[in-house]
């Protein structure tokens, strides 16, 4: 078994989600949250505001913890995937990700369209818009890290 740490960003603006087209390797491109691996020696705070800035070149405020959620694909790996909340604050205008195509602000029903065409890099993502939309959202708090010792 593969174990892989991952962060996503739920950013919504005016009844639409911050969502980055990416190139995998296919004909079409997917869609996906602003998401990514924590780094070695990095949290999952420090690692979502990162990866939100390098896909979509907006800083954040986070604003909840979504919560944990486990993901096993059909090949062995697993990913556990913290996922937050957040409000845009300010777009820098930087490059972005090499695998970013495009980001744009979707409605959900655009979302679940773009589901329906099995465009949605996983099934965490139409999951984490909806749990969002529902206000389940927990405290930044309850997550601890401790410093290095």
């Amino acid at each position: 078994m593969s174990l892989h740490t991952t962060v996503a960003c739920v950013i919504r603006r005016h009844a639409r989600y911050l969502v980055v087209e990416e190139a995998r390797g296919g004909p079409e491109t997917v869609f996906n949250q602003p998401a990514g691996h924590v780094e070695p020696g990095e949290g999952p705070l420090a690692a979502i505001v990162r990866e939100v800035q390098e896909e979509t070149a907006w800083d954040i405020q986070l604003t909840g913890y979504l919560g944990l959620y486990v993901f096993h694909t059909a090949s062995g790996l697993t990913f556990h995937s913290h996922a937050f909340t957040a409000e845009p604050i300010h777009f820098r205008d930087t490059p972005l990700d090499n695998d970013i195509t495009a980001t744009h602000w979707l409605t959900r029903e655009e979302l679940h369209a773009l589901n329906a065409q099995g465009r949605l890099r996983s099934p965490l993502v139409l999951t984490r818009i909806e749990d969002a939309h529902a206000g389940t959202i927990h405290p930044l708090n309850v997550i601890h890290e401790s410093p290095c010792f």
